[in-house]
């Protein structure tokens, strides 16, 4: 039997009433926050879920991945992503490494000057300067970035001339933006660097830090990203963590690098954690084009990447990054206490080790699945995933 209009009327109008905005003089992030929370509606609603669910991830003392896609470290949103390492807010970064190697242009003292998007590029190119949008960056800042990144390589200690990780790469390259840069505080790739938060590049190849890194092959370097090491590593920060979440600046790669460490786990591993409990996506793409940068919260699920028992922890923004990004930093700094940095770069060894024995217990040769493949006893990878759930 079909519920009454009655029953209907108190279930969708149990929520609070949309309140008009009242602004005033003064007002602080809260109390905006505050105000978008009240009103409730469109992405100002969102905005303050988002607050919420962030404020809410940082009390469960979850592992908190922040991914990063977009101009966001030529836009200035670095020194944000900063403020959340230094207060212990997000204990690993996968980001494009376009904007790591933007990042260095700050600490090196390298000019990123605001411009305009209405301009003549061709004049832009006869002077030598390239744009991102409305922002310029002379071709001098970048051979300068390309000049320390191959220095860097050629004095690269012992541990690093074989097949790498790119969180150990770029830890290190942090450490000499730390001791040899001339403003290191401006770098939030030095800053994770100092509290031993791991940063990886999903698509190592595709930036001027990846370029750089190849053609130093061409003189003989024996650095060798492995990207291997990266699923790995990144698989088993999250097989470690008691509870799991992640900010997602735009979506792109990076977003797709971090929510498959859940399928690694239960898909390829055998592992399986029933997906993260926490994520929250700021973002301007849409879901109906079917790319993994607008895809839902909800879409997720049906992964296994999310949880499906905490959807009121699952919250998509749509807005501009460097809009909604430090509105919602900036209300976390100001209610909650910093936490202790989990400082997983130095733990990452361990934790790789934990995650082999794990999965070598489950399988320990390939003889056991042939042998379970004769007795007539396996399973889709899928179904035994879900038995275990």
């Amino acid at each position: 039997m079909a519920p009454s209009p009655k029953v209907l009327r108190k279930k969708y109008l149990a929520r609070p009433p949309v309140e008009p905005m009242r602004l005033r003089p003064g007002m602080s992030v809260e109390d905006l926050v505050d105000v978008y929370r009240r009103a409730g509606a469109f992405n100002g609603g969102r905005l303050a879920e988002g607050c919420d669910l962030f404020g809410r991830m940082i009390d469960s003392g979850a592992t908190i991945a922040l991914t990063v896609t977009g101009a966001l470290s030529p836009a200035g949103v670095g020194g944000a992503i900063q403020a959340m390492i230094e207060a212990g807010f997000v204990d690993l970064v996968v980001s494009t490494g376009a904007n790591l190697y933007h990042d260095l242009h700050f600490a090196l003292k390298l000019p990123v000057v605001q411009g305009h998007f209405q301009v003549d590029d061709k004049e832009l190119y006869r002077a030598g300067i390239e744009r991102i949008y409305d922002i310029f960056i002379t071709e001098d800042s970048l051979l300068d970035t390309d000049a320390f990144v191959r220095e860097a390589l050629e004095k690269a200690p012992p541990e690093l001339r074989g097949r790498i990780s790119t969180p150990q790469l770029h830890h290190y390259l942090g450490q000499l933006v730390n001791q040899q840069a001339p403003l290191p505080q401006k770098s939030w790739l030095a800053t994770a660097a100092r509290y031993d938060v791991p940063v990886f590049t999903s698509s190592p190849g595709d930036s001027s830090i990846g370029m750089n890194v190849a053609a130093m092959k061409l003189r003989g370097g024996e650095t060798t990203i492995d990207p291997d090491l990266d699923v790995l590593q990144s698989t088993a920060i999250v097989y470690d963590a008691d509870v799991n979440g992640v900010v997602i600046l735009g979506g792109g790669s990076p977003k797709n690098f971090y929510m498959q460490t859940q399928p690694t786990l239960w898909q390829i591993l055998d592992l399986n954690r029933g997906g993260h409990e926490y994520m929250l996506q700021i973002t301007t793409d849409s879901p109906q084009w079917g790319g993994l940068s607008g895809a839902t919260p909800s879409e997720a699920i049906s992964w296994g990447k999310i949880q499906a028992n905490m959807q009121r922890n699952h919250v998509v923004v749509y807005s501009d990054t460097t809009i909604a990004t430090p509105l919602i930093f900036a209300y976390a700094l100001a209610t909650r206490k910093k936490r202790k940095p989990k400082r997983l770069f130095q733990r990452l060894p361990d934790m790789y080790e934990a995650l082999r024995k794990a999965h070598l217990k489950k399988h320990p040769g390939s003889g056991a699945l042939e042998e379970m493949k004769e007795s007539g006893k396996t399973q889709p990878v899928r179904a035994r995933a879900k038995a275990r759930r």
